[in-house]
């Protein structure tokens, strides 16, 4: 296959949903911010939005289903979770369904059963739930599929109250005709329980490109993108920006490019592979240059791939032995990891769905309290050789990598800079406790202690940890761009190198020499780190500190160790 031909270790434009190439651009983090608010809003009567529906709105392919991923991972804890993924269901069906997601078992069996057989037990769920301090969520994906009868049997379900609140928020995800739907006069009750709404547009060019450079990275490329800048724009042009057009269309471009020798995707092998991917966009474009033998063995390829993949990946699938120790994953009452088991089958789950896993009070005892062990057993990780009984830290800071700590971190955002650090974790009552993180899988992390790694479950793992944390991280030369003085020049010329890399164009300004003008952070260069933050899912302020400085290394091909993707 072409990966090998492009220095790349994995596909990097798979179609299939794979968490370990997140990607977030604002506009994810901003569709992820309102199904949060619906959620956490209706948590209480003071201050709260009282339940209600909340909508998510895109294009086929607009990353709706990412959102959702992110979402389930970050939803609080004390949710009981139902995902509905096929909503081509009747009234009847619907409520066995969602009764079936929350494990609810009605009280009998009937050959006609009746809206109040599933309706009645439902509401004693919820109010038991309620009773015992828990959120009940039911999320809709595809949901303009859903009939009018069903989404007006949707309305009734948020009249299941108390005096105080809502117990049942509901959160439907769709394609654009959704919002349309909403719009009739039938509907408009359930219209008017929307609390919270966002339609996920396309990515722009800028962003399209570095999501292409994101995945690359991420699949193990190193240095300039193998796509020229006219390629770039053109593959904009052709997706519009749609993130599963995008990953067609670059495969297929860079299959096509493998196929005829080229190093380098141009704008002609994009419009050839645009033909093969979406038909013929245009009158002009015609598979001139691409032989049929050139196409028939492209095509072989792609076949032999997929069957030596499904051979390679079949023995991982057996069960295997445990890892030495495994945290447990949420109880049973929290499926929020459910849309992945629920679209494969068991012999296609990972190996770790299958595992039994422990509480996680038996890993706790395993963590130290002491800050400076955790920074070196995360400098093994990093192959640095702290004094003994120095400062990890100020030892490994000479000359680099240096100490970073930060706080209010999320699982999707310790994905997407995909670097081992140390996370913070902390039970009620009890003093903190340090862990190195090594790995983030789907559904799973890996922790290093002691040397020896251990799995832990993500949603388990969310109970401990508070958002903090700790790595190491190589500063530019001469120090950061934010500092003053001559020591920023070298690093403002390194940044503006790297934004000039993700670009596509030439250095616009060479290293200072006597005769030239010191570069400065002014206004042009804070508007291009901003752009970047933008596409990075990072605060856009326009300062290059440590977190933007690690993605921006990321997106140019970053050397550093990474995480794992998958349990060792």
């Amino acid at each position: 296959m072409y990966a090998s031909f492009f220095g790349l270790n994995k596909t990097p434009f798979s179609i299939a949903p794979d968490p370990h190439m997140l990607f977030m651009s604002e506009r994810h983090r901003e569709a992820l911010a309102h199904l949060l608010y619906g959620v956490r809003g209706s948590e209480g009567a003071a201050g709260g939005t009282g339940g209600g529906f909340v909508l998510l709105t895109g294009e086929i392919g607009t990353g709706k289903t990412t959102v959702c991923r992110c979402f389930l991972e970050q939803i609080p804890v004390n949710c009981n979770v139902a995902y509905i993924f096929n909503p081509k269901l009747t009234v009847i069906e619907l409520l066995q369904s969602i009764c079936h997601e929350f494990h609810v078992t009605p009280d009998k069996y009937r050959v006609f059963a009746t809206i109040k057989d599933y309706l009645d037990p439902l509401n004693a769920f919820v109010l038991k739930a309620h009773a015992a301090g828990q959120n009940n969520v039911l999320i809709i994906d595809e949901a303009q599929n859903l009939s009018v009868d069903v989404l007006e049997q949707l309305r009734l379900l948020t009249n299941l109250e108390t005096s105080e609140r809502k117990l049942l928020q509901i959160v439907l995800i769709g394609q654009p005709e959704l919002r349309s739907m909403l719009e009739r006069p039938e509907l408009e009750q359930l219209a008017q329980r929307v609390i919270a709404r966002f339609h996920l547009d396309a990515l722009s060019e800028v962003e399209t490109e570095h999501y292409i450079a994101h995945r690359m990275a991420v699949a193990g490329h190193h240095g300039a993108l193998p796509f020229d800048r006219a390629a770039l724009k053109r593959v904009h042009q052709l997706a519009r920006g749609v993130p599963r057009r995008i990953n067609l269309l670059c495969g297929r471009a860079l299959l096509g490019a493998w196929a005829n020798g080229l190093h380098q995707v141009s704008r002609a092998v994009v419009n050839k592979a645009a033909v093969e991917v979406f038909g013929s966009t245009d009158s002009s474009q015609r598979l001139a240059g691409w032989t049929p033998r050139t196409l028939a063995l492209g095509g072989a390829c792609l076949l032999a791939g997929a069957v030596l993949t499904g051979l390679a990946l079949w023995p991982a699938r057996q069960a295997g032995p445990l890892p030495p120790a495994t945290l447990a994953a949420a109880p049973a009452k929290s499926s929020a990891s459910r849309p992945a088991s629920q679209t494969a089958s068991p012999a296609t789950r990972p190996a770790s769905a299958a595992r039994s896993l422990v509480p996680p009070e038996t890993l706790l005892p395993l963590l130290s309290g002491d800050l400076r062990s955790a920074w070196r057993e995360l400098a093994t990780v990093w192959h640095l050789t702290p004094e003994p009984g120095g400062d990890p830290c100020q030892t490994a800071a000479t000359p680099a990598p240096q100490c970073y700590r930060t706080t209010n971190l999320t699982i999707p955002m310790l994905r997407q800079l995909g670097r081992p650090g140390i996370l913070t974790l902390q039970a009620e009552g009890a003093t903190p406790a340090y862990a190195v993180l090594v790995g983030l899988g789907e559904q799973s992390a890996t922790l290093q202690i002691g040397g020896e790694p251990h799995t832990v479950g993500l949603i388990a793992l969310g109970h401990l940890w508070n958002g903090d944390f700790a790595t190491y991280w190589k500063a530019p030369l001469g120090g950061s761009p934010l500092s003053r003085g001559a020591g920023a020049g070298p690093a403002l010329q390194e940044l503006s190198s790297r934004l000039d890399q993700l670009d596509g164009v030439a250095p616009r300004r060479a290293a200072s020499t006597p005769d030239s003008t010191p570069l400065v952070l002014d206004d042009a260069l804070k508007a291009r780190v901003r752009a970047f933050q933008r596409t990075a899912g990072l605060k856009a302020d326009g300062l290059p500190g440590p977190l933007t400085l690690m993605h921006l290394e990321n997106a140019v091909g970053a050397t550093e160790p990474r995480l794992l993707t998958h349990a060792p």
